[in-house]
């Protein structure tokens, strides 16, 4: 064992190393748009240069002229096809080529299709447009927005969650502020660019796309060409960067599906870097207005949380983080309301916890902010409102394991050697601060399904049409597999990333390690159901055991008295080569039409606040010391600490990594990433990497993880809170309580800059 693979403590699983580790480091994993595929043209996209208006007329004529066009894609050529869905499948409902109607920058306006990518690129850029161009309207503030109250708008936020009465107690608290906070937009800059392959076979069509969400995508594909979905197959067995900004399926897979029928031919197009930042969604831009009032022993007597989200004109996107933050603590009275803005912008999605993030910086931030007015001590003041039961529908907590995340934390930290005095801190010419913050995030599972086939040599093979998008679930699904068959990891094959495969939700909010796993255990306990039966039977190797419990291990079935069967001679006296299992996993509360919209793509989410016995959240407590120089007032982040609670952690490998890289997330959430928006023309600045900032090796110095144990039985059957999005959400605060104590500057809009400390 070493840092990178922490000893596994109480429910806990072993730091096996990822088993499709090495493909991915020598390039041998296969991402979407590296499958070989003979006959292939490409395409590139050409978009609009204006955010709104409509274009009058489209001139073709020099692109046509290109040598190596096989076709143009615009205006009429998807008359046939239906147009594109907003939700968790659809990322907007803006039609491009169904409408001239321009609703943001970068729009698409049509698709060149060519020999070599080199002609379909020059002969895109050849497109011109003549447009009916009005003034676009950017972000807030902006003239011509259109503000409406976001409650009910999206699943996201069914309602603004209250409780007493926040006015009265709000008036009569001793101790108060009212604060405003903002986070920027944030843009996807995976490494791996977006893409999609189509190529048809007679009506069937296969596509290449990297995708967090095949099953979803085969369906919303299908109702948008109009075509049996038994005919639509998704593949995305690798996918190189996603947290959300390859969940929902944009317009472009159907353009690039019509492309490819109409040249007869495989086509593949492989979006630039410059058009994702607007063909593809985004973290939307965020603005808060927090009151807390509190009785001066620090106890929290009234809490508000005003939330404003930007969106697109049609769709309201909506992120809703007031469903958590009002639950964080012992409030005593909490008011919330979230407004969505639409603006003349393409449409935002997921980011790595996209409620959730946003909300708790602002949240943590004033939580901070109001421990300074108290004169408490910010861990001291968190422990005191620490609630026996979530404060808005008096639920028990499934867990909470909130406190011992900030025992430990704090302890491996060094808290206790922080001196409270702002500015007090010094190393030469370094001011030196120190933050924390929680991070909290929904426990959720969804329906799944699995196959799961033991062979009579021990070999599994575990089928599932979840994704492997760097969190390790191909691996924690075969470990769930190996421990419950007995099997040694060696023997284990697990196939994920299409949509042939038994159908799994979207790998997004943190829930496909609970539910696939789910779904693989309950496959493995019918696989070890018939072993077991075919082994204590009369003619079996461990007959007269049927009053005995019965394991397996190291490829054995094993009774509790001591007696043991060789897997072969099992198989031998059933006569048969192999057991395969298909299993259908359904969480606690679903509706009976759950596992009839998993296949149809809309599987139901369930845990976090909506189940009706008890509230389900992971937990973390984060710890950062920062450095600003006194005289240039550069900041830079020496040291993170971590502790989290969500659990049983099926692999302290993957746990540790994907705790670690949200925690790296944040700092650039903090210090570094934005997008910059042209107000006057709705448009973004800075799209490439060397003008959109995010961590680079030299901003990264220490950053430990600790994994806190826990036991949920509640939650899922396989006792799993995912976490994968949990690491990031406190970081930013956390950062900004550490250069508030350094400086005495309280920072409240993101990111933070040199040239927000140097006035």
């Amino acid at each position: 064992m070493n840092q990178a693979a922490p000893v596994p403590k109480e429910n806990q699983g072993q730091p096996v190393v990822r088993i499709d580790g090495r493909l991915k480091v020598t390039g041998q994993a296969s991402y979407p748009a590296d499958i070989a595929t003979a006959n292939v043209a490409y395409g590139a996209l050409a978009t609009s240069s204006i955010a709104r208006g409509k274009v009058s007329k489209l001139h073709t004529d020099d692109a046509r002229a290109v040598p190596g066009v096989l076709d143009i894609i615009t205006y009429g050529d998807m008359d046939q096809t239906d147009t594109p869905k907003f939700g968790n499948t659809g990322a907007s409902s803006i039609a491009p080529l169904h409408d001239k109607t321009i609703f943001h920058d970068g729009q698409i306006i049509a698709l060149v299709v060519a020999e070599t990518f080199e002609a379909a690129e020059e002969a895109s850029m050849l497109i011109r447009a003549d447009y009916e161009d009005e003034p676009p309207s950017a972000s807030f503030d902006s003239k011509g927005v259109k503000v409406e109250p976001a409650a009910g708008k999206s699943p996201m936020l069914q309602e603004d969650v209250k409780a007493g009465d926040f006015d009265a107690a709000y008036a009569s608290a001793a101790v108060k502020i009212d604060q405003k906070y903002s986070t920027p937009t944030q843009h996807h800059n995976p490494i791996e660019l977006f893409s999609t392959t189509a190529m048809w076979q007679g009506d069937q069509l296969t596509v290449h796309e990297p995708s967090q969400n095949v099953t979803g995508w085969k369906i919303e594909l299908a109702r948008q060409l109009k075509v049996d979905p038994g005919n639509v197959r998704i593949v995305s067995p690798y996918v190189g960067g996603a947290f959300g900004s390859k969940g929902p399926m944009t317009a472009r897979t159907a353009i690039v599906a019509i492309a490819a029928r109409r040249v007869g031919r495989p086509v593949r197009c492989v979006v630039s870097r410059m058009q994702a930042f607007n063909t593809q969604t985004y973290r939307a831009e965020t603005r808060h207005r927090i009151r807390i009032g509190a009785s001066k022993d620090g106890r929290i007597t009234a809490f508000g949380h005003e939330g404003w989200e930007v969106t697109s004109r049609p769709d309201p996107y909506v992120v809703g983080g007031t469903s958590a933050t009002g639950r964080m603590y012992n409030y005593g009275s909490v008011l919330t309301h979230v407004s969505v803005v639409h603006a003349d912008r393409n449409t935002p999605g997921y980011m790595r916890s996209p409620p959730e993030t946003p909300y708790v910086y602002a949240l943590e931030n004033a939580m901070d902010e109001m421990a300074v007015a108290l004169g408490m001590d910010p861990v001291e003041f968190r422990r005191i409102n620490e609630p026996e039961k979530e404060p808005i529908g008096g639920k028990p907590f499934s867990s909470r394991s909130l406190v011992k995340c900030y025992d430990q934390a704090a302890e491996a930290f060094g808290w206790s050697k922080r001196d409270a005095a702002v500015g007090s801190m010094r190393d030469g010419d370094w001011l030196v601060g120190m933050g924390c913050a929680t991070a909290i995030y929904p426990t959720a599972s969804a329906p799944c399904a699995a196959r799961v086939r033991l062979t009579a040599d021990g070999q599994v093979r575990v089928q599932c049409g979840s994704h492997e998008i760097g969190t390790g679930v191909r691996t924690i699904a075969g470990q769930m597999a190996a421990e419950r068959l007995g099997i040694g990891m060696d023997k284990i094959s697990v196939e994920m990333g299409d949509s042939a495969l038994p159908p799994a939700p979207v790998s997004g909010g943190s829930i496909s390690t609970a539910s696939v796993c789910s779904a693989v255990l309950k496959a493995c306990d019918a696989v070890r159901a018939k072993l077991f039966a075919a082994a204590v039977a009369g003619d079996g190797p461990l007959a007269g055991s049927g009053n005995a419990k019965l394991e397996m291990e190291q490829e054995k079935i094993v009774a509790s008295g001591g007696k043991s069967a060789k897997l072969s001679d099992v198989f031998k006296a059933m006569q048969i080569g192999a057991i395969e299992e298909y299993a259908e996993f359904a969480p606690k509360g679903s509706t009976p039409e759950a596992l009839k919209k998993l296949y149809a793509g809309q599987a139901e989410f369930h845990g976090g606040d909506q189940d009706k016995d008890s509230v389900k959240y992971a937990f973390g407590a984060e710890f950062v010391e920062v450095r600003v120089n006194s005289y240039t007032r550069e900041i830079r982040v020496p040291r993170v600490v971590g502790a989290f609670a969500a659990g049983r952690i099926m692999n302290t490998r993957t746990a540790r990594s994907q705790l670690m890289g949200g925690m790296i997330w944040g700092i650039g959430q903090a210090l570094h990433e934005a997008t910059e928006i042209d107000r006057r023309n709705a448009r973004y600045v800075n799209r490439d990497l060397q003008d959109y900032l995010v961590p680079v090796n030299a901003d990264i110095k220490q950053v430990d993880v600790i994994l806190v144990p826990e036991v949920d039985l509640d939650v899922n059957p396989a006792g799993v809170k995912g976490l994968g999005e949990l690491g990031n959400v406190g970081t930013a605060a956390a950062v900004a309580s550490a250069v508030y104590h350094a400086t005495g500057k309280r920072i409240r809009d993101l990111p933070i800059r040199i040239d927000d400390l140097i006035s």
